[in-house]
């Protein structure tokens, strides 16, 4: 009976040990938050930004670990997902993540193409989406999107700042009023390159401003020789293009080869905003001049301008870039699509998960959406110097940013600097392209 005793007590003691192991366990799954990590690391988007952006995220998500996890405590399990530069797949990669690797938050999401019918699709299904890139306005227009947001500002404002940036200066610059300059319009022809040109349609007719040519094109065209020979007849004073990066490349080769010329040359994010790429397709010195659109790179801002704390987040990016990815790039080159990466990606770990967690009670969809609600940063109070508050429901655009913006840069002796608008500008444009350019006026 002793021995019986005994063993019956060793029972009891396994038993209530596996049973701490089985409650440890769930505390420990308890506290992790599973996102998945949605870009397109293959294909022609990769290079055109989407890469650099999930790098961005990825050093968020490590840096919030490092420091113990959201509130200390939940940490942070990634899951990537490959868009391939393909819709289809990015919408499969979307459904794995949430339905088979069972992720809290699906985030990322580099393309307009790719934005537009995902939103909806995750919508239904009322899981929570973070975008923290692609820019279409068709994202949200008119569909009242409840468990999805975007830090990002719109298509539509990259294209209103660049005709508004011309107008501004084109007194100073060209000698002549904005009015008796030739405007044309070109983009690729999907959901990024559609709503970029018409905010520069619309801006351009707004201001009065003379649109000799608006023509999209799309992006696996084999040959673009067409549409420059269409531009060449209507000879633009300012050319704004819209388009990724193989087909930015071969514009801007086929352009060189016919002798377009120009006075300005104004692309809008993407492509545009990747030096190293521009530099690999079209030679560093002809780069010079160029311009792009995007959000703020964080690395360019004066610290001081933002609140306290912000500067030391931007400095750890550039800091962990350097180390992880490209020692010998200058500050100044960092993309901003890195930033859009980092930054949009703190604003959910930083501000809206946390408010999730301790006013909602947890980090499924419902709570995340409220706190999504609940997020109102000031300007100034992010890495790249905008604020966020987002667009409620029943607004045309729910869950957009209404507080978020773009700027103009212009790649000056080889390194971006910000030109537009004037009060965050680091450096005078130059306008007309500089002779070294190829696309300039003789």
């Amino acid at each position: 009976m002793k021995v019986l005793r005994i063993a019956l007590v060793l029972l009891l003691v396994a038993a209530a040990g596996g049973a701490l192991v089985l409650r440890d366990l769930a505390s420990a799954q308890a506290q992790t938050i599973k996102i998945g990590v949605l870009y397109d690391h293959t294909g022609p988007f990769s290079a055109a930004g989407s890469l650099n952006c999930w790098r961005g995220a990825k050093m968020m998500i490590d840096l919030i670990n490092e420091r113990g996890g959201v509130l200390g405590k939940y940490k942070i399990v990634q899951v990537d997902g490959d868009g391939q530069s393909k819709a289809e797949v990015a919408i499969n990669e979307a459904e794995r993540l949430l339905n088979v690797e069972k992720v809290d938050i699906l985030a990322g999401i580099y393309s307009s193409a790719h934005a537009v019918p995902l939103a909806e699709k995750v919508d239904k299904q009322k899981r929570f989406l973070w975008i923290t890139t692609a820019i279409s306005s068709k994202v949200f227009d008119g569909r009242n999107l409840q468990y999805t947001f975007r830090p990002q500002p719109t298509g539509d404002q990259f294209g209103a700042l660049s005709v508004q940036y011309i107008n501004e200066y084109s007194q100073e610059k060209f000698k002549k009023p904005a009015k008796e300059l030739r405007l044309a319009i070109i983009h690729e022809d999907g959901a990024y390159g559609a709503d970029v040109a018409l905010g520069n349609e619309l801006k351009a007719k707004e201001l009065g401003l003379n649109v000799v040519l608006k023509e999209g094109y799309s992006i696996s065209a084999p040959d673009l020789s067409a549409l420059v020979t269409k531009l060449r007849s209507v000879r633009p004073d300012v050319l704004f293009h819209t388009g990724y990066n193989p087909d930015i490349a071969l514009f801007l080769r086929q352009a060189k080869e016919q002798g377009l010329r120009l006075r300005a040359y104004i692309g809008h994010g993407a492509g545009h905003s990747q030096i190293d790429k521009l530099k690999e397709s079209f030679g560093a010195k002809e780069i010079d001049g160029f311009h792009t659109l995007d959000p703020i790179a964080s690395q360019l801002l004066d610290p001081k301008k933002l609140k306290p704390g912000v500067g030391e987040l931007t400095a750890e990016m550039v800091k962990r870039y350097k180390a992880q990815y490209d020692k010998e790039v200058a500050d100044r080159a960092i993309a901003p699509h890195v930033s859009m990466g980092f930054n949009n990606m703190w604003i959910l770990l930083n501000d809206v998960v946390p408010r999730a967690i301790t006013k909602y009670g947890g980090f499924g969809p419902e709570a995340l959406a409220k706190a999504a609600r609940d997020t109102d940063i000031p300007e100034g109070g992010t890495m790249q110097g905008y604020g966020v508050k987002f667009n409620p429901p029943g607004h045309r655009f729910a869950g957009q940013n209404e507080r978020s913006f773009p700027a103009v840069f212009e790649i000056i002796e080889g390194k971006f600097e910000l030109v537009f608008p004037k009060t965050v500008a680091t450096a005078q444009p130059i306008l007309p392209l500089p002779a070294s350019s190829p696309l300039a006026v003789r």
